[in-house]
């Protein structure tokens, strides 16, 4: 059987030689159009065991038996299936007075047969007495009214490209549900109303039912898939199992940390800006530490300020700079604080240090800082903090000291000096803010991600309000130990200052060979695994207890996808944009030229 609904389009009136024809935009504002118009295909097709839709062939079913027993979440392995398809479940009220009659009609029948069988001496049927078991059970719940029964119909859509994969499909989910004693039957000859009782209207045109009670009817509950949402926070992106959406707030849990692992070019760096982009409209101040210049063009668009830090720049970060204390800080427990990281600091510039040089260093530090009459008991919120030259000089004047200032002469008068010893002239008041590291040498990169990472450290203990600290490609803070220490020192103290740290890097091994690395991740409520390499699954496989097929997903998947983890839960997810957000923070090289070349037009057609 074939038939064909099109839309039928009125026949055109007869114009004469006088008429004048209308114009283009007059015919269309004569067409009516609704909302069936809208959502309708352009035609269907029907034929006994399918429709086609369009480009799509969609066959529907209906449950035609139940087992005895349903057990819990028998839905679930249906609604979790990574197939395209449609549920609905009709359950329509029955009269309580109605079925006792039925009822007792039917407890008679039953045990009509059981007498025949025993009188006629036949053995004794298990079957049938349990049956009469629960009829007589449930019709004393119904009577108490501790139970209702339901006419409840179950039918189902599944969508298709071709009728070859449609028949895969139904084999699958029919060996899926005859597992569990669940039968389905085609809609034959009736696909059309079984669509139509399946799309959203409410309109039970088949009426294939059986009767249920309401405690098994309770397992038809059909919101079994695992969601990982929450009523405040971010879209992070779409529930692959389900096509929910993952909204989540990190600063609603334990602490505000994430990490994420993924190899090159899988969207790690893309996942990141989307986030940022998003949590700025929530009023979330934004710092990024940026190896590749990959958040410039973002910085621009959204009004942040953007900071190069390289030997040649303009921008220069004082390591001797001080933070001024809160009310609940005191003045020597910040000199204190300061005086170890600047020695954790000239540890990584020097290449290590002996434990006499560690303690050298620590007492010409505080004397460095007594030069400029900053001591413990001192005020120095307003007090000009020394330079490196400062340091130096002091260092001159000590005992044992020579090696040390062999070693620091090129960050005082060699080719680094510009970099170090110069006053702070960063100003990181805004909303968004970037630095840069892509043009620093490889060798001064982890110490200028050490100095940068420190000043934003002092900057945010300076007032309290809710702050991201990105520090992509994290596995160069993570080549030492000084660098990684001090990482891990501010994801633990970070919640304390309402700062949430986010960790990214594609060298899962360096990262989690280090001893702070695994303190990092368990450390970070919010972990988020992109495409990983074969080379370094079977480390994230240990560090996160993956299943084999969650570490085979991780293989498999495309660009923007993974698994998502927060707190003891995770989800697969997929990472959306916008069109408008993907202009804005896209990295990819042929985008990038094009948003440039439209630039430059707009700017010439602007001057002319």
């Amino acid at each position: 059987m074939l038939d064909f609904l099109t839309k039928k389009t009125p026949p055109a009136p007869q114009q004469s030689e006088n008429t004048i024809p209308l114009l283009p935009e007059e015919l269309y504002g004569k067409g009516e159009l609704n909302l069936t118009d809208i959502i309708a295909p352009s035609a269907v097709k029907i034929n006994p065991k399918n429709l086609n839709l369009g480009e799509k062939v969609a066959r529907s079913f209906f449950v035609t038996s139940y087992p005895s027993i349903l057990s819990d979440n028998w839905l679930s392995p249906l609604i979790n299936l990574d197939k395209v398809f449609d549920i609905a479940i009709y359950i329509h009220p029955v009269d309580t007075a109605m079925i006792m009659k039925k009822f007792e009609k039917k407890v008679a029948e039953v045990q009509s047969q059981i007498n025949i069988r025993e009188s006629k001496g036949f053995v004794r049927d298990p079957m049938l007495e349990g049956a009469y078991r629960d009829l007589e059970d449930l019709r004393d719940r119904l009577q108490q009214a501790q139970e209702k029964m339901f006419d409840v119909g179950l039918y189902l859509s599944l969508y298709a490209d071709t009728e070859e994969e449609l028949g895969h499909v139904e084999a699958e989910i029919k060996s899926m549900l005859e597992s569990r004693l669940i039968y389905i039957r085609p809609a034959l000859f009736q696909q059309e109303e079984a669509f139509q009782t399946i799309i959203p209207v409410n309109d039970d045109k088949i009426a294939v039912t059986k009767k249920i009670n309401s405690e098994p009817l309770s397992s038809f509950f059909p919101f079994v898939s695992f969601d990982l949402t929450s009523d405040k926070g971010i879209l992070y992106g779409i529930n692959r199992h389900n096509s929910s959406l993952v909204l989540f707030d990190r600063f609603s849990l334990e602490n505000y940390n994430s990490v994420t692992f993924a190899k090159s070019g899988s969207g790690k760096s893309y996942a990141t800006k989307l986030e940022i982009l998003r949590s700025l409209m929530f009023d979330t101040d934004v710092i990024v530490i940026d190896p590749e210049n990959e958040y410039e063009s973002m910085s621009e668009a959204v009004g942040g300020r953007f900071f190069n830090i390289s030997l040649n720049s303009a921008h220069h970060i004082n390591p001797f700079d001080l933070p001024a204390p809160r009310e609940d800080e005191a003045p020597a427990d910040i000199l204190r604080s300061n005086i170890i990281s600047l020695v954790g600091l000239f540890r990584l510039m020097l290449g290590g240090l002996t434990a006499e040089e560690d303690a050298i260093i620590d007492r010409a530090i505080s004397e460095t800082y007594a030069l400029k009459d900053i001591t413990p008991n001192s005020n120095f919120t307003a007090m000009e903090p020394p330079l490196l030259s400062d340091f130096e000089m002091v260092l001159a004047g000590m005992e044992g000291a020579e090696g040390i200032l062999t070693k620091l002469t090129k960050y005082t008068r060699g080719s680094w000096a510009g970099f170090l010893n110069q006053p702070s002239n960063v100003d990181i008041n805004r909303k968004f803010i970037v630095f840069s590291v892509r043009d620093m040498e490889d060798d001064l990169k982890p110490v200028a991600m050490y100095i940068v990472t420190h000043f934003i450290w002092n900057a945010i203990r300076r007032a309290l309000k809710k702050r991201l600290l990105v520090v992509d490609e994290a596995w160069w803070m993570m080549k030492s130990e000084d660098t990684a220490s001090f990482l891990f020192s501010l994801a633990k103290r970070g919640r304390k200052y309402f700062l949430g740290i986010a960790t990214i890097t594609q060298d899962v091994n360096d990262f989690l060979k280090s001893p702070y690395g695994l303190p990092i991740v368990t450390n970070s409520s919010i972990q988020i695994l992109l495409k990983q390499s074969p080379t370094n699954i079977d480390a994230v496989q240990k560090a996160f207890n993956l299943t084999e097929e969650e570490k085979f997903l991780l293989l498999e998947s495309g660009v923007g996808e993974g698994i998502f983890f927060a707190g003891m839960k995770h989800v697969a997810i997929k990472t959306i944009a916008s069109y408008t957000e993907d202009q804005i923070i896209t990295s990819d090289p042929s985008q990038l030229l094009a948003i440039k070349r439209a630039k430059s037009e707009l700017a010439t057609a602007e001057g002319r």
